[in-house]
């Protein structure tokens, strides 16, 4: 499988924040290390391909560093010219799996997952929508038209709900946690709001129950995977409290539905914030050898 990231792992950040930095060279470490994973540097999303989800505005406020303290308090990142190449860089890189995806089966980005970045804002660490692009591009290129987003992170995809609301070829399913960010939500196609504490059993019983009626409706022909490793027990973020073994039969869950329906699956790690890095990195490294 095809995997691609960039080499960015460094970002100006004010001291005791929060934003789990290390996990993303971690994570690009121990996949080098995966003989089913081959590692590709990812281009930087083109400004043209940005445009196709955000406005114009947005797109080179970002670009000049013109946002306004409220806009970097909701990003919840302070703007600098690394937060701007990582974030092409980021979105890059799906757009990249997205057309590996299409063309071997399968491939992932080693982040991505960027599903609260709207057309005119970016929030909750998300700048630019690295799936929404990537399908935009996809589309303009004539690759595929139908896709299904399979947002399995454990917060609620706003800003990807918001940009596909009226997108009769997208649809989204998204299992989360009701009590969590974002504080305000937007509808998608099918939704699993789930409860503090719902732990592996009731977690997969909701998966298996309505990802068949996804595909269903969605008939996609390719599918994007928020792989979150957020819903984990020892998230500081999640409060799901599923355990690494409940997190990798998620995935097989995921991974055998849609192989069966012959759907190219486009993986994203999206969310994930252990108190303990390294148990983040071990979910994010399952994964990969799931879908891998």
């Amino acid at each position: 499988m095809r995997a691609f990231a960039h080499d960015l792992f460094t970002y100006p950040l004010p001291a005791g924040h929060r934003f789990p930095l290390d996990k993303y060279r971690l994570v690009r470490e121990a996949a080098e290390e995966l003989a089913s994973v081959e590692v590709q540097e990812a281009e930087a999303a083109g400004w043209d391909q940005l445009r196709r989800t955000h406005d114009e505005d947005w797109v080179e406020r970002v670009r000049d560093g013109l946002l306004a303290r409220r806009e970097e308090l909701a990003l919840g990142l302070p703007w600098s010219p690394e937060l701007v190449e990582r974030s092409r860089r980021s979105t890059g890189a799906t757009i990249m799996a997205a057309h590996a995806a299409l063309e071997d089966g399968v491939a992932a980005n080693l982040g991505g997952g960027t599903h609260h970045a709207f057309a005119h804002a970016g929030r909750g660490f998300c700048v630019f929508n690295d799936v929404v692009t990537a399908l935009r591009e996809l589309r303009t290129s004539g690759l595929v038209r139908r896709a299904l987003i399979v947002d399995v992170d454990v917060h609620q995809g706003d800003g990807t709900h918001a940009l596909l609301a009226a997108d009769a070829d997208a649809f989204t399913l998204s299992v989360n946690g009701w009590r969590n960010y974002p504080f305000r939500r937007v509808p998608g196609d099918i939704e699993v709001d789930l409860p503090d504490g719902t732990g592996d059993e009731r977690y997969l019983t909701e998966l298996t129950q309505v990802l068949p009626a996804a595909l269903r409706r969605a008939r996609p022909e390719l599918c994007f995977v928020l792989a979150g490793a957020d819903p984990y027990e020892g998230d500081r973020l999640g409060r799901l409290s599923l355990t690494k073994a409940g997190l990798r039969e998620r995935d097989l869950l995921v991974r055998d539905m849609l192989a069966a329906g012959g759907v190219p699956i486009c993986v994203t790690l999206a969310g994930g914030y252990a108190n303990d890095v390294r148990d983040t990195v071990e979910i994010n490294v399952n994964t990969l050898r799931v879908f891998a």
